[in-house]
């Protein structure tokens, strides 16, 4: 028996991994970009995977789908990872990577109406526009952690109660570092409406801002965040694994809907796929960071910290996602970013889907 409905899940990503090793690795139609995938043996015990899940979905044609990333966010590497190690190519999924720059609304728009297929992207990003109506479903989560939140030493703040009538540098203000550092202000007492006042600057720009003293604090995400801290000696004061969000989701897969009700098994081969990438980076950090190296401008040893530093094997999906995604629907609430009519459960309800049950 499993000891919870968390235990479960976890087996049950565990066996879709697992039993699309040998897929893999004998498949005749892994495309000819693709290099011969090696994922790890060590995914899960496989006689507990083949009684806790049905096989993986391997398509009968090859099905071409697009899928939008962020090639400039370090937490989207599963996707490079699917695409490489043939983890997409195992499911008969022929998938174009979009390295989409505009806005979320942009974006939500084009996976509604058949621009592109789905896509990965922050959950705290995403919640707001997704309130509009979009017709995208949240299929998965991906991983949490990848958001912080800096000071300079010897400043005198150490903590986010020092941040109470400072200014915080954001890339943009609807970005999910700053809703998700607002969350946290207003858990420590602080309005993030009233009490701070929130600056714009280009991300790279953030912590020359910091160091002139144009902001006392700013956030930003991996890998720019990281290499921020790590080359000027910044304070972290939070992140989003900070306290009870070390078990949140932070970035999700968004399906297009009409695709969900249409191809149901493309749909589900895809979250599939994903959650064997997440398993494969958070078991192989280093040689993640090898696929990712070339869209970044670090050295791979610093990727590979910054994937070890997140949590790439928590991958929440049906009940576990919806509760995730109404704990957020109701902090943004509290932050006036969700309307204060909205039913965080509903909406949670209204906004996933679960293709794996």
């Amino acid at each position: 028996m499993f000891r919870s409905k968390h235990d479960r899940r976890a087996v049950l990503r565990a066996a879709t991994a697992a039993a699309v090793l040998p897929l893999v690795a004998s498949s005749s139609r892994v495309l000819a970009s693709s290099r011969p995938a090696v994922l790890p043996a060590d995914l899960g015990d496989t006689a507990i995977c083949r009684a806790a899940a049905s096989a993986p979905v391997v398509l009968a044609q090859p099905r071409p789908l697009k899928l939008t990333w962020n090639a400039n966010a370090l937490c989207t590497v599963g996707v490079p990872v699917a695409k490489e190690k043939g983890i997409f190519a195992a499911h008969n999924l022929d998938v174009e990577m979009i390295n989409f720059g505009g806005s979320t609304d942009q974006l939500l728009e084009a996976i509604a109406t058949g621009k592109a297929d789905a896509g990965v992207g922050m959950a705290l990003r995403w919640l707001k526009p997704l309130e509009g109506g979009f017709d995208v479903k949240i299929a998965a989560g991906i991983h949490g952690g990848c958001l912080r939140l800096f000071a300079k030493p010897g400043s005198g703040i150490a903590s986010l109660a020092d941040l109470r009538g400072k200014v915080i540098g954001v890339a943009d203000l609807t970005s999910p570092d700053r809703n998700f550092f607002a969350i946290l202000l207003q858990q420590a007492g602080i309005d993030p409406t009233s009490d701070v006042e929130w600056r714009v600057f280009p991300a790279d720009i953030l912590p020359v801002a910091l160091q002139k003293g144009e902001v006392q604090a700013f956030s930003l995400s991996d890998p720019l965040g990281w290499l921020a801290r790590d080359r000027d000696g910044l304070v972290e004061l939070a992140s989003n694994l900070t306290g009870a969000y070390a078990h949140r989701v932070c970035c999700v897969l968004g399906v297009r809907g009409s695709l969900i009700r249409q191809e149901r098994e493309t749909a589900t081969a895809l979250v599939q796929a994903l959650l064997t990438a997440q398993a494969w980076v958070a078991a192989n950090p280093d040689a993640a960071a090898q696929v990712y190296a070339p869209y970044a401008r670090a050295k791979p040893e610093q990727l590979a910290a910054m994937l070890r530093s997140h949590t790439h094997a928590h991958t929440p999906l049906g009940a576990d996602l919806r509760r995730e995604i109404a704990l957020y629907a109701a902090e943004l609430q509290q932050v006036a970013v969700i309307k204060p009519g909205t039913d965080p459960a509903r909406y949670a309800d209204r906004v996933t889907v679960d293709l794996l049950s």
